[in-house]
């Protein structure tokens, strides 16, 4: 019984991730988000160990959990491309920044764990 309503629980989440990312960002496979990432703002939403570890090239480290404190300098009149390790905190992201006035937000299919393209990583 208990293992039903874990799982329903999941269901239930994932399907309201999936309403969320449909509201709030358009979702774009690899090549779509390489091509237009050199006109856009691209923002990773990992926390800053795991932007430092590795992350996209050209992507700023905007960690969602500080977000309601950096929101104000990514730009309205620019497209904003969002990625994080795979989609939630992308999905939430979008969300926020669509509630706060964005309006042209997209998301990496994948999130950076699929990503094949050019990374960069932190030297420590």
């Amino acid at each position: 019984m208990v293992l039903i309503a874990i799982l329903v629980g999941f269901g239930v989440n994932e399907l309201y991730l999936r309403i969320m990312a449909k509201r709030s960002a358009k979702t774009l496979v690899e090549e779509e988000f390489k091509e237009g990432m050199r006109k856009a703002q691209v923002i990773d939403v990992r926390e800053k160990d795991s932007f430092d570890a590795g992350h996209i090239l050209g992507a700023r480290s905007m960690p969602y959990s500080m977000l309601k404190t950096t929101m104000s300098s990514i730009r309205k009149d620019k497209p904003v491309y969002i990625y994080d390790q795979k989609k939630a905190l992308s999905i939430r992201t979008a969300n926020k920044l669509r509630k706060n006035g964005y309006k042209d937000l997209y998301i990496l299919k994948g999130g950076y764990e699929g990503w094949t393209g050019k990374t960069k990583k932190k030297n420590m």
